[in-house]
């Protein structure tokens, strides 16, 4: 069975910190990401969802929404960063610098 013939079948995901949302979509081949996204329902689910300011992508890789899909790809809506991570990660070797030159038995 050819994509042509028969179309493509994709996921698109969307995860919140307690929350995944995972729905299948049955596509015409060609279809593109954004495509994806609007018929399957997600925005309507997940009315804050952005198209232009969320970033999407296919399996972890970032991709623009006319990039074309091919059948089993899983669509990834990201949400936006809320901090800085090179901020994070600074704080996070200071603290564990803290803890290397502390002397034992001091806290």
């Amino acid at each position: 069975m050819a994509e042509e013939e028969h179309g493509i079948e994709v996921e698109v995901v969307y995860a919140l910190p307690t929350q995944q949302t995972l729905l299948t979509v049955k596509l015409p081949a060609g279809a593109t990401v954004e495509e994806a996204i609007r018929r399957s329902g997600i925005l309507e689910r997940h009315p804050e969802i952005d198209l232009s300011h969320n970033q999407v992508g296919i399996f972890g890789h970032a991709r623009k929404l006319d990039t074309p899909l091919r059948n089993h790809d899983r669509v990834e809506i990201y949400r936006p960063i809320t901090c800085d991570p090179k901020a994070v990660r600074r704080e996070r070797a200071a603290k564990a610098g803290r803890r290397k030159s502390a002397k034992p038995g001091q806290a």
